[in-house]
């Protein structure tokens, strides 16, 4: 490794000391030196899993377009132990590739203009990481199904691809052209892959599964699954025209998954009414059952719940609402629209994905059995919210924020919902996201100010507020007659959140700060307050005006 690069191993390392981090975090989660000058076009990925001994083999071409002029640069791939790898081929004449813990770095003494366009394979081999409470922990899954055929499949959104496969495993980089994945199997197994199959053909005892994907996919999307799969197929006659719905379930589960995929399309079309058209109609829409609960995997959505309706028979927010419809199928194909279609650039942003995907499942139920049953899910699923630290993480190491980015966030859009207070606006505004970040990766900051810019309403101490604190809005109040006083409390500086309150059956709109408001009603009746909002209300001790 020369000079250069060892100097700036140390800068890195000792800025990720001052904040607890490690140089590896900050080479996992930064778009460094040795990523940021070429851009991903193009994975083609061959793999073939062993069950026997739990091992995988394969390669992957990455093909990429240098996208700054640069001199002797240092390329980083990421492929994390005890993965093993050999520089199989590349138009590129490497000075040296060297491993220093889960990267690969590839030295060149040459000079690169914008716009050049190459290509590398690199073989990869060994036993990757097997999970131990997939998706959660993440990596392979090697089992068997009830009748003992080996199932195979991985997760990794957490982990990152790179447990298994080398690649430059930032989520701010997708393959613009998306990405072939070829699933050597046993010639009684089926490998099922992200988008269309293209071929299956037979290669003495095996058969080789090729899938295609044409539009920009995520890592952690890119999942191959093998198991004692049958298939059937629908359609959905949505915004964009016909769309393919391909499923893939055990063969001994055929029958359920028949009744149970039902549901399908009544959560395509609430979800094209709200987000606007499936973002991946060229790739198809697929479930696949996985021998976890499930994951997001883009036109390959990951199904475990074991065709029964709730969150593995439960309802998440305790009123009974969520019993109605499988949690697997609705959520997990939110992500379509938010993680998948709109992508966050860094992990700390995860709630891009999640809080947007929570709020989908009112959505859906608003569609499925009306607006009031719709709020009392949302409302009930507060409960699980743990306030223990910000939903957004730290940027540049790889990092999310806590787990309240799943109801925590979708309260916080509820709230923001009825601010608007113009359904028709706040779903126009939902699917503009999709538009005008179609296949993008974006930041936080992107998305508020978005919303900032539609609605007309500043919501930027909301944001804060909710995104960046633990701290919940206190509207502090005290009525006596027809003189009301309120305040903020436990709010951010600047806290804007102008809310609804009922006086006798009249709905008045006030604009409470840190500072004491008097107001006077037109009549005495107590004042009630709308549970739509995610703040608490609390009595207090009257001031005299």
């Amino acid at each position: 490794m020369n000079k250069k690069t060892i100097l700036i191993f140390l800068a890195i390392s000792s800025f990720a000391s001052a904040q607890t981090f490690t140089k590896s975090d900050t080479l996992k989660g930064s778009n460094t030196e040795f990523r940021n000058f070429w851009d991903v076009k193009k994975y083609e990925v061959f793999v073939a899993p062993k069950s026997e001994d739990k091992s995988i083999t394969g390669t992957n071409k990455i093909s990429f377009e240098i996208s700054k002029d640069v001199e002797n640069p240092t390329f980083q791939i990421d492929l994390q132990q005890p993965m093993d790898y050999k520089i199989l081929s590349s138009n590129i004449k490497f000075k040296s590739d060297k491993r220093d813990g889960d990267f690969i770095f590839l030295e060149t003494n040459q000079k690169f203009k914008k716009g050049e366009k190459f290509s590398l394979t690199i073989q990869f081999f060994g036993k990757p990481i097997i999970t131990k409470n997939a998706p959660w922990d993440g990596g392979w899954v090697f089992t068997t199904d009830k009748n003992k055929n080996p199932w195979i499949s991985v997760a990794d959104e957490g982990i990152g691809a790179s447990v298994w496969l080398p690649l430059k495993d930032i989520w701010s980089d997708e393959p613009d052209d998306g990405l072939i994945l070829k699933i050597k199997t046993p010639k009684d197994l089926v490998g099922v892959g992200n988008g269309r199959l293209i071929s299956a053909k037979t290669d003495g005892d095996s058969k080789v599964y090729t899938w295609r994907v044409v539009n920009p996919i995520g890592d952690y999307s890119i999942i191959p699954n093998m198991g004692k799969y049958v298939n059937f197929k629908d359609t959905f006659n949505g915004e964009k025209g016909k769309l393919d719905l391909d499923y893939w379930v055990l063969d001994y589960n055929l029958d359920k998954a028949k009744k149970q995929f039902q549901q399908v399309k009544p959560m395509l079309k609430a979800f094209e009414y709200w987000f606007g058209p499936y973002p991946f109609y060229e790739d198809s829409y697929k479930l696949v059952e996985s021998p976890y609960l499930g994951m997001e995997h883009q036109s390959s959505v990951a199904y475990g719940n074991h065709y029964e309706n709730g969150y593995l028979g439960r309802d998440l927010s305790g009123t009974g609402v969520g019993l109605n419809w499988d949690f697997i199928i609705i959520h997990e194909s939110g992500h379509e629209w938010f993680a998948n279609n709109i992508t966050a650039k860094d992990q700390a942003d995860m709630w891009i994905h999640e809080s947007f995907t929570c709020y989908s499942e009112t959505l859906f139920t608003q569609n499925f059995m009306g607006k009031e049953a719709a709020e009392k899910y949302v409302i009930g699923l507060r409960k699980n919210i743990q306030n223990d630290k910000p939903i957004i993480g730290k940027f540049g190491v790889r990092n999310e924020g806590s787990g309240d980015m799943y109801y925590k966030g979708a309260n916080m859009l509820h709230t923001i919902r009825q601010v608007i207070n113009d359904d028709e606006k706040f779903r126009q505004i939902l699917r503009g996201l999709n538009k005008d970040f179609y296949h993008q990766t974006v930041t936080g900051k992107q998305v508020e100010e978005y919303i900032n810019q539609k609605s007309g309403i500043d919501f930027t101490s909301v944001f804060k507020q909710y995104l960046e604190t633990t701290k919940i809005p206190i509207l502090g109040y005290f009525q006596k007659g027809k003189d009301l006083q309120i305040i903020w409390k436990n709010t951010v500086e600047n806290f804007k959140l102008p809310i609804r309150i009922n006086n006798g059956g009249k709905l008045i709109l006030i604009n409470p700060s840190d500072k004491i408001q008097y107001i006077t009603l037109d009549n005495e009746t107590p004042v009630s307050f709308d549970k739509n909002y995610y703040v608490s209300y609390e009595e207090i001790t009257p001031e005299t005006n």
